[in-house]
């Protein structure tokens, strides 16, 4: 494990909690210091840490793999940001963008035209993780002469599909 100066700051939060609260229960301060030290680990590592972990939405960034893009599209979330701001994808041709990321999972939707956008590639992303995040996550790339020219994320609300 390894100790930053954020783990000792909860930890010594996780502690005077523990302390005020055992200071309710007993009048006997040796006794309340000494659980408090045993109780702080347990009570950081089993209630606090997870409980931070839900509500939070941090998830861990990758640089882009193609493989790990075909292979698991729920984790693509993890890697975008990075394919973004590295300009990685931008300037391929709509072949070799095929060759990374599959074939397009939807094209947008053009209303002048009323048509799909033959320009406008989307791909899920996958849903980052966190108790309220109640939406998925998307790509559009944009070509112009069949070159890449932008990419931009957005989301959308989650829909289940119901047996009715």
């Amino acid at each position: 494990m390894i100790i930053t100066p954020l783990l000792v700051i909860f930890m010594i939060f996780v502690f005077v909690l523990l302390y005020l609260f055992l200071k309710t229960v007993d009048k006997r301060e040796w006794l309340i210091v000494l659980i408090s030290l045993i109780m702080t680990p347990l009570v950081y590592f089993y209630m606090f840490y997870p409980f931070v972990n839900i509500i939070s939405n941090y998830h861990h960034q990758k640089y882009f793999d193609a493989e790990a893009w075909s292979e698991k599209p729920a984790l693509r979330y993890e890697m975008i940001d990075s394919t973004i701001d590295t300009d990685t994808l931008k300037g391929k041709s709509k072949t070799e963008i095929e060759t990374l990321l599959g074939k397009a999972e939807w094209l947008t939707w053009d209303d002048a035209k009323k048509s799909h956008d033959d320009n406008k590639w989307n791909y899920g992303l996958g849903i980052e993780p966190g108790a309220f995040n109640d939406e998925k996550g998307n790509v559009e790339i944009t070509f112009i002469n069949n070159k890449v020219e932008a990419l931009r994320t957005y989301n959308e609300p989650l829909t289940f599909d119901t047996d009715e």
